[in-house]
C-alpha cells in the first residue's frame, strides 16, 4: 500500500508539472524574444527625428553613434532629386526585404545569420521612405531563457520530491497501524494474551483495532472462565475427598488402611495441583445471569444434612439458625452450595476433631447474611486467607475456597469478611446483597460482624447435636 501511494503520487505530480512547466517555458522564450525586438524598436525610434529633418551622412552617422548601436544598426536612404542613395552601417537584410518594407510602409523582421533584423520604415521630409535596420543577435533573443528553464525544472523536481515524501508519510501513517494489527494478531495466535493494538491511524484502522482489542478481551475472558470452571469443579471434588480422608483416618492400622490413606492423600495433592494450575491467570468475576436465584435456607439445610454425618463421626457439636423459612438470594443454587461446602470443608480441614461450628442465616430487607463460625484456633492473617490463590496457613491450602465465596458475594454487590466468632474461633461473614448495592463495612469490637438493626433474630434449626 505504501509503495502504491508513492507511485500514484509520483505519476500524478509529474503529469501536473509537465502540463504547467512546458507551456510556461515556451512563454518565457517568447517573452525574451519580444523583449529583444522591443529594444530594437526603441533604437530605431531614436534616429527617426534626425532622419525626418536631415539626410546628411555625417550628421546621421553621429546620430547613429549616439544611439549606441552603430555596430548593429544600419540606415538605408533611397536616392532623391539631386542626391544619391545613402547607406550607413552594415547591411544584413536582403535588398528585396528592404524594398518590401519601403513599399508597404510597415515594420518587419527577417532572419539573418546569427540572429534576426528589425526593418523599421521612417518617412523623410522629401517624401521618401528610409529604412532603419537593427540587428538582434540570437543570444539576445534567448537571454535569461536557460536560467528560467532551470528554475522551472528545479521547482518541478522539488514538487515531485515533496509530493512523493508526503505520499510516503501518508502511506506510513496507513501502513503502520495495519502492521501493528498484523503483529498483534500473530502475538495473540502465539498465545500472548496480553497483545493489544493501539487505536491509531485512519478511521477504518482505528475501528479494526477496537474490534481486535475487544476480541482479545473476549478471548482472555473465555480462557479465564474456563480456568475458573476447571478450578471450581476441581475444588468441589475436595468435599468428597474430605469425607474419604476422614473415613480413612478411622480405618485404624493395617496395610489396607495405610494404602487407602496414601491414595486419598495422593488424590488430594493431584486435585490441589489442578486447582493451582487452573488459577494461574487472574479470574474474572461473572455476574449472575437473568433469573438466577435460589432458596438459601433450603441449600443450607441440604448441605448441613451432608456435613452433619461427618460432624457426628468426629464428635463435633453444630447448630443451624435461620434456615426454617425460605430466604431468596440472587445466586445460583449450585454456586451457593459450592460456597457452603468450601466454608464447611475448611472447618473440617483446619480445626481439630470435636471442634464445634455453627451456620446462621440472617434475612434482611436488602441483604442476606450467612455466618459460618467455629470454635477452632482461628485465622491469624485474614487478609492472606482472602488473597487469591494463597493458603491461610502452612498446611498446603490453595485458598480457593474463600475465593469462591468472595466471588459469589461480590457478584451480587456484597462482600466477605473474616473475624472472630462468639465460639472463640473464626467467623466468616458472607454478605449477599439483594438489590445490587455495595455492602457497608461494619465491624464489632471482636473483629467480627456487627449485626444491622433491621436483621430479624434467626430462630434455631437443630439437627443432630446442638451447641450448649
Amino acid at each position: 500500500m505504501r509503495w502504491a501511494l508513492v507511485k500514484v503520487s509520483l505519476a500524478v505530480t509529474t503529469m501536473v508539472v509537465i502540463a504547467f512547466a512546458v507551456p510556461l517555458g515556451l512563454v518565457i522564450k517568447e517573452m525574451a524574444r519580444d523583449r529583444a525586438f522591443s529594444n530594437a524598436e526603441r533604437q530605431a525610434a531614436a534616429v527617426a527625428p534626425a532622419l525626418s529633418i536631415t539626410s546628411d551622412r555625417d550628421q546621421l552617422e553621429r546620430v547613429v553613434a549616439s544611439a549606441g548601436s552603430d555596430a548593429g544598426m544600419a540606415v538605408h536612404i533611397p536616392a532623391s532629386d539631386g542626391t544619391g542613395r545613402v547607406d550607413l552601417g552594415r547591411q544584413r537584410a536582403a535588398e528585396q526585404d528592404i524594398a518590401a518594407v519601403r513599399k508597404l510602409g510597415r515594420a518587419s523582421t527577417t532572419e539573418v545569420a546569427d540572429g534576426s533584423t528589425l526593418l523599421q520604415p521612417i518617412a523623410l521630409s522629401s517624401g521618401e521612405i528610409a529604412v532603419v535596420e537593427v540587428f538582434v543577435p540570437e543570444a539576445e533573443m534567448s537571454n535569461g531563457v536557460a536560467t528560467a528553464w532551470a528554475v522551472l525544472a528545479g521547482v518541478g523536481l522539488a514538487l515531485v520530491v515533496g509530493s512523493v515524501a508526503v505520499a510516503d508519510r501518508l502511506g506510513v501513517r496507513m501502513v503502520q497501524p495495519a502492521q501493528r494489527l498484523v503483529e498483534g494478531a500473530h502475538e495473540l495466535g502465539e498465545g500472548k494474551l496480553g497483545a493489544r493494538v493501539p487505536e491509531e491511524g485512519p478511521t477504518e484502522l482505528r475501528l479494526a483495532a477496537v474490534a481486535f482489542n475487544s476480541m482479545a478481551d473476549q478471548v482472555v475472558q473465555l480462557l479465564a472462565n474456563e480456568r475458573e470452571l476447571a478450578a471450581d469443579l476441581s475444588h468441589r471434588l475436595r468435599t468428597p475427598l474430605t469425607v474419604l480422608r476422614l473415613n480413612a483416618a478411622s480405618l485404624g492400622d493395617g496395610p489396607a488402611a495405610e494404602q487407602t490413606r496414601t491414595a486419598v492423600e495422593q488424590l488430594e495433592r493431584e486435585v490441589d495441583t489442578i486447582i493451582r494450575t487452573a488459577r494461574e491467570a487472574k479470574p474474572q468475576t461473572a455476574a449472575p445471569g437473568p433469573g438466577a436465584g435460589c432458596d438459601a435456607a433450603e441449600v443450607v439445610r441440604e448441605r448441613m444434612g451432608f456435613w452433619a454425618a461427618l460432624a457426628e463421626d468426629e464428635g463435633r457439636t453444630w447448630r443451624v439458625a435461620g434456615a426454617d423459612r425460605p430466604v431468596r438470594v440472587p445466586v445460583a443454587r449450585a454456586d451457593l452450595a459450592a460456597a457452603l461446602d468450601a466454608l464447611l470443608g475448611n472447618v473440617f480441614r483446619h480445626t481439630p476433631e470435636g471442634t464445634a461450628f455453627a451456620v446462621d442465616v440472617h434475612n434482611g430487607e436488602d441483604a442476606v447474611i450467612v455466618l459460618v463460625s467455629d470454635a477452632g484456633p482461628g485465622i491469624p492473617d485474614p487478609e492472606a486467607a482472602m488473597a487469591r490463590g494463597r493458603g491461610s496457613g502452612s498446611d498446603g491450602s490453595t485458598g480457593l475456597g474463600l475465593d469462591i465465596v468472595r466471588r459469589l458475594a461480590e457478584s451480587t454487590g456484597g462482600d466477605v469478611r473474616i473475624g472472630s466468632s462468639v465460639l472463640g474461633g473464626t467467623e466468616v461473614r458472607v454478605w449477599i446483597q439483594l438489590d445490587g448495592r455495595a455492602a457497608p463495612v461494619r465491624r464489632g469490637h471482636r473483629g467480627g460482624v456487627r449485626r444491622r438493626r433491621y436483621l430479624r433474630p434467626a430462630p434455631t434449626f437443630n439437627r443432630s447435636r446442638s451447641l450448649p
